[in-house]
């Protein structure tokens, strides 16, 4: 991050307490704690009037003299913050709006979506999006209508030019998802979270939340789930609180006498499924959810597994986290 002009480097670890308290949050969530922050460290009132860029909020953290010794970590945190929103605004909102319909299957308002080719084809046609992007888009069109026809699969692989990254599509099929040609397999049941409050771009639940819960609860099917060990019965009817209730001073004292959940994922896991275990730690206070994977999965890696799967084994290379 730059201050002062210059480039330094910041360590984020588990004694910096803002980044403990926004790591997980949606983007504008972070924003929205940024003049609850002013507020916090000024003495001022006229710190927080009007609507303030993250940067004139950088300079003007500067300016106080009474804060300078704390000024270096909250600098790295709205330099974090200004960095997400500069990727966000040029591609990624207008993407994430047609993946967050074609996965859940409506819109923002509640509507059923009813022709799902018709929110596929302004991200196949955008220009600004890769091919990465591209690939996501189809496949949750795919996912969205339970399996394509190879026609169609084929129409949309040679429209997009994405001949040498078919197996990231294909290859799904080695996972038990269905590609071609249409499956009768129903989808898995999911809790009604309509009511829920929310952003328009992430509407989407991973399934994860669903089974997080479910354990706490102790209503995981032990024929699906033969080795998970049972749950305290103390987890059950301790009621359940907002998700985005702002944390205690003493949460994490709390937590060192509390249970556990450990749940521990093969194969990869989502920066999205990692914040439904804080979400539902947050939201349960007689247990920590602690999870855990093999690797952190990103778009692009996901699409880089699926593309290897049909390879010989020993022709497989993994690839490095960027």
């Amino acid at each position: 991050y730059k201050t002062d002009g210059k480039e330094k480097e910041a360590i984020l670890e588990e004694d910096d307490d803002l980044w403990v308290r926004i790591r997980h949050r949606h983007i504008a969530v972070v924003l929205e704690e940024i003049p609850k922050l002013m507020k916090e460290i000024s003495s001022t009132k006229k710190a927080t009037e009007g609507k303030t860029s993250l940067s004139a909020l950088t300079q003007l953290m500067k300016k106080m003299p009474h804060f300078r010794k704390q000024i270096t970590k909250q600098v790295v945190h709205l330099n974090l913050a200004e960095d997400c929103m500069n990727k966000f605004k040029p591609n990624i909102e207008k993407l994430c709006k047609s993946e967050q319909d074609l996965a859940l299957g409506t819109d923002a308002e509640g509507q059923k979506v009813k022709d799902s080719m018709r929110v596929l084809l302004p991200v196949l046609l955008n220009k600004s999006h890769d091919n990465y992007d591209k690939i996501r888009a189809i496949l949750l069109y795919i996912f969205s209508i339970n399996g394509t026809t190879e026609e169609n699969l084929d129409r949309l692989i040679q429209n997009v030019k994405i001949e040498n990254e078919s197996d990231m599509i294909r290859n799904w099929s080695y996972l038990g998802v269905p590609i071609v040609p249409p499956s009768q397999q129903n989808k898995p049941l999911r809790k009604d979270r309509s009511t829920e409050e929310t952003f328009q771009l992430s509407r989407w639940t991973p399934f994860i939340k669903d089974i997080l819960e479910d354990a706490i609860d102790n209503r995981l099917d032990s024929k699906e789930w033969p080795y998970c060990s049972q749950c305290p019965a103390v987890w059950n009817g301790s009621g359940a609180v907002s998700a985005r209730q702002k944390p205690r001073t003493n949460y994490l004292e709390d937590r060192k006498n509390g249970s556990k959940l450990i749940i521990f994922v093969i194969g990869g896991i989502t920066y999205s499924e990692m914040r439904c275990a804080y979400e539902v730690s947050q939201a349960h206070k007689s247990c920590e959810v602690i999870i855990g994977s093999t690797h952190i999965l990103t778009p692009r890696k996901l699409l880089d597994d699926i593309k290897m799967l049909n390879k010989p084994k020993d022709k497989v290379s993994f690839i490095k986290d960027e």
